[in-house]
């Protein structure tokens, strides 16, 4: 009896594991192929006033060219205006800021640090476009992007619209897989957007309808996460625009990327305990989709101990040993990717990627329950 119940466990856990990190993706593929919800899109014609917003804060060296990139983009000059708002900035940033001359940009220079939800909170506040556009200080857009990010707002049930953002792959194992990573999460946004809305959307290239927005707490995490659910929760939907193309110069870097994840699992921590009513169907039609995509995998390492401690007390069927030791070179794999620098092929990558999100999950659980999460934000992110 108590050996069935520890292969319930470990096949329980092996298919929570399955379901979270390749059966989700593979079953909103298949939804999306067998009942896609297309957007009526608008044609060249449909131009309505667009705010682009960048919140920065300490990157003199980079928001000239940054501003320059929005306003020089191919949309009409009376209907687009460019709103920077500096957070507390100690450097020579709201001088340059000064001394670009163009009367589409209005900058909201704040005396003290209150953070990136704060900042978009008075954006949208000063905002009069109809739509709202934002991005990042280090990501640059094409210049057809703003152009085509409107174009799915013609339809009145769009609510906000992720565009898609190339980013250079880094040079070590853990980079390679985030990437890989990075590409999935592409593929489940759009499966998802296919249909009906993504489960958030990129924050350094998107696009809000400004009527949907709603002032998010100043202590938000996962700004690119919030305002899109709360869009989802009004009624309307969050699209994927493909043809909204950004770069962002800078490869994954194993530190810049363990910073990032940690206070992403951190901001989905803070999200599940403040919107808990986002988990019941009658509130929030996507509640499947959003356990499924964000808060399954908060259980990831858990869920591999789990695997692990179970396979081990099954040691006396034959089969479980050759289980375990599959575990075991998974896992060797994984730790030649976290300990030796350069690029490893996807062997290795994929393993060492999968073990350094999952603890990532822990470490930004630590940091949320510290406190530490809520301390400002960086560039970084």
């Amino acid at each position: 009896m108590i050996l069935i119940a520890v292969q319930v466990l470990f096949w329980s856990g092996a298919a929570m594991l399955v379901y979270t990190f390749l059966g989700y993706p593979v079953v909103a593929a298949l939804i999306a192929r067998c009942r896609p919800q297309p957007v009526h899109k608008g044609d060249e014609s449909f131009l309505p006033r667009v705010s682009a917003v960048v919140i920065v804060r300490n990157d003199e060296a980079r928001i000239e060219g940054r501003v320059r990139n929005l306003l020089e983009a191919d949309y009409p000059e009376g209907l687009l205006d460019v709103i920077v708002v500096s957070d507390g900035s100690t450097d020579g940033t709201e001088d340059v800021l000064a001394g670009i001359d163009d009367p589409r940009l209005r900058v909201i220079a704040r005396e003290e640090q209150c953070g990136k939800a704060s900042g978009l909170n008075a954006a949208l506040e000063a905002a009069t476009g109809d739509i709202v556009v934002m991005g990042d200080v280090r990501q640059q857009f094409a210049s057809s992007t703003i152009r085509a990010f409107v174009r799915p707002f013609a339809d009145a049930s769009v609510g906000a619209a992720c565009g898609s953002l190339e980013v250079i792959k880094g040079e070590d194992a853990v980079s390679g897989g985030v990437d890989a990573h990075w590409r999935l999460e592409n593929f489940i946004r759009r499966s998802e957007a296919a249909v009906d809305s993504s489960i958030g959307y990129t924050g350094a290239i998107c696009a809000l309808r400004r009527a949907c927005y709603s002032p998010i707490p100043e202590d938000t995490i996962l700004d690119d996460v919030v305002i899109p659910m709360t869009v989802v929760t009004k009624g309307h939907r969050v699209v994927y625009e493909t043809q909204a193309r950004g770069t962002d110069p800078q490869p994954f870097a194993h530190d810049i990327e363990r910073r990032r994840k940690r206070r992403t699992m951190a901001g989905n921590f803070q999200m599940l305990f403040r919107y808990p009513r986002w988990l019941f169907p009658w509130y929030n039609r996507l509640w499947w989709r959003l356990i499924s995509h964000k808060y399954f995998r908060l259980l990831g390492f858990p869920l591999m101990l789990a695997v692990m401690a179970t396979n081990i007390l099954l040691l006396s069927v034959p089969a479980y040993r050759v289980l375990l030791a599959a575990q075991g070179c998974f896992y060797l794999l994984a730790m030649l990717g976290l300990a030796l620098p350069g690029r490893h092929s996807r062997l290795i990558a994929l393993p060492a990627s999968f073990v350094f999100v999952n603890w990532q999950t822990m470490l930004g659980l630590a940091d949320y329950v510290s406190g530490k999460s809520r301390r400002g934000w960086d560039k970084a992110n």
